[in-house]
């Protein structure tokens, strides 16, 4: 990687959490909490501008409250897992409502786990790096090991059996993504929405360049097998060659 892109490379490190929370209050003491745990933290008071913040950029994970203005966090969860771009982002549901029936609702609706107002922001965020684990396949550190691959989400580091790769800012994000979501096939289309961001106008055929320069980069380890090309589909990362 080159050393001009240090910034870049410490922004795709950090997490990005949507905290959609209408009581000013309490987003801002998440959001502290988040940043202060080394995760960036996106706003939204309601469903209107969640969704709207999504379409700028998928986040890693969402925080919802169920009792938001018009449409309600558990309405919004459904649309979210129903919706291909957000069916896969992991949901921990924020609310004052902590009865059996309403944790089932919460979990029928797919959220990913519940937190009970009043919580404390260090339970928040060892929830949040817990579902974190269960749902992108990353440590405590942030450590993905797949198919003799290793990325290092802490040093920003990828390595081929233990051997350092140099690797580009826009290759590292797209191999972080296929190690994380290993065996499915994903569309150009996809991988732009989930890679570069819904909110970046990108053409196509620029997925198929950035998997070009990935595996020009596993070659030499003979790891570039693991990026398949599915014809008439997209691609996939498979451990199955």
């Amino acid at each position: 990687m080159n050393a001009d892109s240090g910034s870049l490379r410490q922004r795709n490190v950090q997490k990005n959490i949507l905290i959609v929370e209408d009581e000013p209050a309490i987003r801002d003491m998440v959001a502290f909490a988040l940043r202060k745990a080394g995760m960036d933290a996106m706003h939204a008071t309601d469903a209107r501008t969640a969704q709207s913040a999504i379409g700028e950029r998928i986040p890693d994970l969402i925080l919802l409250d169920w009792m938001l203005p018009g449409i309600s966090g558990l309405d919004l969860a459904r649309r979210l897992r129903k919706d291909e771009l957000t069916r896969e982002v992991p949901i921990i549901m924020l609310t004052a409502r902590g009865e059996e029936t309403d944790r089932v609702s919460g979990l029928d609706a797919g959220v990913d786990d519940y937190v009970v107002k009043p919580f404390s922001t260090r339970e928040l965020v060892a929830r949040i790096r817990a579902v974190m684990r269960r749902t992108h396949g990353e440590d405590v550190e942030g450590v993905i090991e797949l198919g003799g691959l290793r990325i290092d989400g802490a040093a920003h580091r990828v390595y081929a059996s233990d051997q350092p790769l140099q690797i580009g800012p826009t290759e590292y994000r797209l191999l972080h993504f296929f190690m994380t979501h290993a065996e499915r096939v994903y569309t150009r289309s996809q991988l732009l929405d989930h890679v570069w961001g819904g909110g970046v106008y990108v053409e196509e055929r620029t997925v198929d360049v950035h998997i070009r320069r990935l595996r020009k980069t596993l070659e030499p380890s003979g790891h570039d097998a693991l990026v398949q090309t599915v014809r008439g589909a997209g691609y996939r990362f498979s451990t199955s060659v």
